[in-house]
């Protein structure tokens, strides 16, 4: 391990490192699974984005496999300050990982709060929340070893004096920065709710590190509101950037101006974005206009490759200059119109954000701004994004498992001729434990059925002598009987 006083003596920390190397963010962008790539935080940037996250990448994926550190960061001169993100449950292999991003990152940060059940498989994110020690062991091992600073983003529990020394705990170990998603590990989907800024305030005054609050942040005048309520030093959004990645700015832009500045934007940076998120990114800022383009909706989830995303990006744009007398801007009313549910009524083609509708009364969910909460289109990009991780897991799984083979030398075969399988070395007859049963019980059948025509000697039968002759130990064919094999 690095020397703990030459580590974090020359690295700034705090609100030291907040002013000094981050310049002070108040607008930040979240890290996004498959979202938050570098295509788009630096279109993010262009509209007052002051700091972005990476996706979240998953520790032992990144520590062990050189193709999924190369494909899944990508990063620039231009994209900066940033700061990576990782999942993990294993301090030694957090710190592996991020020894590869640190000299090219100005923070890295600990995935505390993901809710989604892919975490919950993986034991990571927010289902971390009880494990303080083991937590608390990665923030230490990062600050103590890498040459940047350790943040962490969390959710909060219902109590709010549990979520106060959960931060502080952290706080102690090493984090520098803490961002506060103000909603417990249940509000996911359309169970979101509204995000508690009176807990992040609470946290915010019980700390000595700059905070981030997270959640409801919808119309760049959220953003005031939250700093006012919060006092955090920034405040982080997530599908509320998705949306409208202009939300900084307080403009409300015609959607097919972003689509077509991102996209111009996967060409001018080769390999920043992949088709699966440029498809993901257009679904959301066209969201508002698809339903009534539905073919286009068609199109767009069937097409993949840029050009074809780019034409359909292109007609969409000829559809709605065509419907709007080439309207370029939006102008806002001096009063907003609201519907039924008091939301802003907005025309459809311009950014805007997205409200999940309403479920029925029994399902005892409330319909609230979808503001960092699951990043999917009805849910269904969210399980892609999740089942492409699984895809990576098991594919390294499969890679570790061959190495390990490797690692043995050439292995036995099945002496049974039809059989590949790898045969026990200690099995009486150098087979697998299917094909040793098989072997015991076929010949418990041939025994048997000779064993009335045959005499017995010195009282013994020849069905129990062969049974004898055929027991394996190993696989537990033991004994025969005329009635059971054990």
């Amino acid at each position: 391990m690095t020397d703990l006083n030459a580590t974090t003596q020359r690295k700034l920390k705090g609100y030291d490192f907040y002013k000094s190397v981050l310049n002070s963010p108040k607008y930040i962008v979240a890290p996004m699974v498959d979202h938050s790539e570098y295509a788009w935080r630096v279109l993010s940037r262009r509209y007052n984005s002051q700091l972005c996250y990476t996706p979240m990448f998953h520790a032992r994926l990144f520590a062990e496999s050189e193709n999924y550190r190369r494909t899944q960061f990508i990063t620039g001169p231009e994209d900066r300050p940033l700061i990576v993100q990782f999942c993990a449950n294993d301090p030694e292999t957090l710190l592996k990982a991020a020894k590869h991003v640190e000299n090219d990152c100005d923070a890295v940060d600990i995935n505390l709060g993901c809710p989604q059940g892919i975490a919950r498989k993986g034991h990571y994110g927010s289902f971390l929340m009880d494990e303080w020690d083991r937590v608390c062991d990665m923030v230490k091992i990062l600050h103590e070893n890498l040459n940047v600073p350790v943040t962490c983003k969390i959710r909060v529990f219902p109590e709010v004096s549990k979520t106060i020394e959960y931060a502080k705990r952290l706080q102690a170990a090493g984090c520098q920065i803490l961002t506060v998603h103000g909603r417990t590990r249940e509000m996911k989907g359309h169970k979101t709710g509204i995000a508690d800024w009176e807990q992040i305030r609470a946290v915010k005054a019980a700390l000595d590190i700059p905070v981030f609050a997270n959640g409801n942040i919808c119309y760049f005048e959220d953003v005031d509101a939250c700093l006012k309520a919060t006092g955090c030093d920034g405040v982080m959004t997530a599908e509320g950037n998705l949306y409208n990645p202009a939300l900084f700015t307080g403009e409300l832009p015609p959607c097919w101006k972003m689509a077509e500045e991102y996209m111009q934007i996967c060409k001018e940076y080769p390999n920043s974005a992949d088709i699966g998120p440029m498809r993901a990114h257009l679904f959301k800022i066209f969201a508002p206009c698809l339903t009534e383009h539905a073919d286009l909706r068609t199109d767009l989830a069937a097409k993949h490759t840029f050009e074809d995303l780019w034409e359909i990006t292109q007609e969409l744009k000829r559809r709605l200059l065509a419907a709007t007398n080439n309207a370029q801007k939006y102008d806002p009313p001096a009063e907003w119109g609201l519907d039924s549910r008091g939301l802003r009524i907005l025309p459809t083609w311009i950014c805007q954000p997205h409200f999940r509708p309403e479920l029925p009364q029994d399902s005892g969910a409330p319909s609230q701004s979808n503001e960092g909460a699951s990043t999917s289109e009805s849910g269904v990009l969210d399980e892609v994004a999740q089942a492409r991780i699984r895809r990576k897991e098991a594919k390294l799984e499969v890679v570790a498992s061959k190495k390990a083979r490797k690692s043995l030398g050439k292995l036995p075969v099945c002496a049974s001729m039809a059989c590949l399988n790898v045969g026990s070395t200690k099995c009486a007859f150098s087979c697998c434990k299917t094909c040793c049963r098989a072997k015991a019980v076929n010949e418990r059948i041939s025994v048997a059925q000779n064993d009335s025509t045959e005499n017995r000697k010195d009282g013994e039968s020849v069905s129990e002598s062969r049974a004898a002759e055929f027991a394996c130990q190993a696989h537990r064919t033991l004994v025969y009987r005329e009635d059971e094999l054990v």
